[in-house]
């Protein structure tokens, strides 16, 4: 048979009497801090881990990412961490005048979803991504081309 005992984030603390009551008669941490008190969020994976601090400086979370084409040109484009690969299309049909629809962006060999987030893919400040126009497009302009002009047999 297993025991389970709960643990406490701060053990010292409540050795010595460090912890505080909330509101709701909750014990919360008051580890050696310069701020005081540690508070602690759930993820919602259901992680638990400790809050970060709102006041963080603008443009911490920018990241240069290197995005090359087939047409062997490669643009620089700073965009934020949390960002998702939808939002990396945007930006990126100003710079190459694709519309969203029209791309298609790999990292690490694999096609990447509108929804899905950059940082949590492993993209990193200074990765290379790689943008192809999608091939159903491509073919569907040649044939708006070939359908517009008169064949001769």
């Amino acid at each position: 048979m297993i025991k389970l005992r709960s643990k406490s984030f701060c053990r010292a603390a409540f050795k010595f009497g460090g912890s505080k009551r909330n509101k709701g008669g909750e014990k919360v941490c008051a580890c050696a801090t310069t701020s005081g008190e540690i508070k602690w969020e759930v993820r919602p994976g259901g992680m638990l881990v400790q809050k970060r601090e709102s006041g963080d400086s603008i443009g911490q979370g920018l990241i240069a990412v290197r995005v090359s084409t087939t047409v062997s040109q490669s643009h620089d484009i700073s965009v934020e961490a949390t960002s998702t690969f939808g939002e990396l299309k945007m930006i990126l049909s100003v710079v190459t005048s694709l519309e969203p629809s029209e791309q298609r962006v790999l990292f690490k060999g694999k096609e990447r979803e509108d929804g899905e987030y950059l940082h949590m893919v492993g993209v990193r400040d200074k990765d290379k991504v790689l943008l192809l126009e999608d091939p159903a497009t491509k073919e569907r302009k040649l044939h708006g081309l070939a359908g517009g002009e008169a064949i001769s047999v």
